[in-house]
């Protein structure tokens, strides 16, 4: 990829689907597109239909969006399990195969490409808050292509882990929240004495447990 290329024509396939999906070109979606890659490799997996494969991010990141994209572990599926530990951390796992891999990034990023000088001075804007929007939007592509070029052993650290397999995603009728009447997930719901049963933002309405649970 040359940086200096449109994105639209010089992204592989894969990264362009995943910026289609994302809304644009940043390196913490890069990074969610590498870790998919390898796991794809490592796994022998295509993209899932169902929960067969399982993603636990350890991170809310940009990242997320590439890996729902390239390895169909999506929130609406519940195959996709976040928790926001603010590490760049991810395990892909086979549920059939009880196969698992943790992607972890091994340190601090360092530009290695092709315009350094360029980049150190995006940097120095960016850090000095004076970048403007078309500024931001290059050292986003720099950083990018420079990610897609290295290796990806040089970028995260790859374990086998032991295959923790979560539950399949829950199924639940809905039912009338008795305060505001709106369908709720059953399971969701907060019982009372009353046989009453309430969603969550009702049951935190000042009052409305103490009542119902006198």
């Amino acid at each position: 990829m040359n940086p200096n290329d449109s994105p639209a024509t010089a992204l592989p396939q894969d990264i362009q689907r995943c910026v289609t999906f994302h809304g644009h070109l940043c390196p913490g979606l890069v990074y969610g597109a590498l870790v998919a890659r390898e796991a794809v490799r490592l796994l022998r997996i295509e993209r899932a239909l169902d929960e067969e494969i399982v993603t636990i991010s350890e991170n809310d990141s940009c990242a997320v969006d590439g890996l729902q994209v390239l390895l169909g572990t999506t929130a609406g599926k519940g195959n996709l399990i976040v928790k926001d530990f603010g590490k760049n951390a991810y395990t892909v796992l086979h549920r059939d195969r009880r196969q698992a891999y943790r992607f972890c990034r091994k340190t601090a990023y360092a530009y290695s490409g092709k315009h350094p000088e360029e980049f150190r001075r995006l940097e120095a804007a960016l850090t000095a808050g004076t970048a403007d929007a078309v500024q931001r939007k290059r050292q986003k592509q720099l950083k990018a292509a420079d990610l897609l070029a290295k290796p990806f052993e040089a970028v995260f650290d790859t374990t086998a882990v032991e295959a923790s397999i979560p539950p399949y995603a829950r199924l639940a009728p809905s039912k009338p929240c008795a305060a505001c009447g709106e369908m709720t997930m059953a399971t969701k719901m907060v019982g009372s004495a009353d046989d009453e049963f309430l969603c969550a933002p009702c049951s935190q309405q000042p009052g409305r447990l103490k009542a119902n649970w006198n």
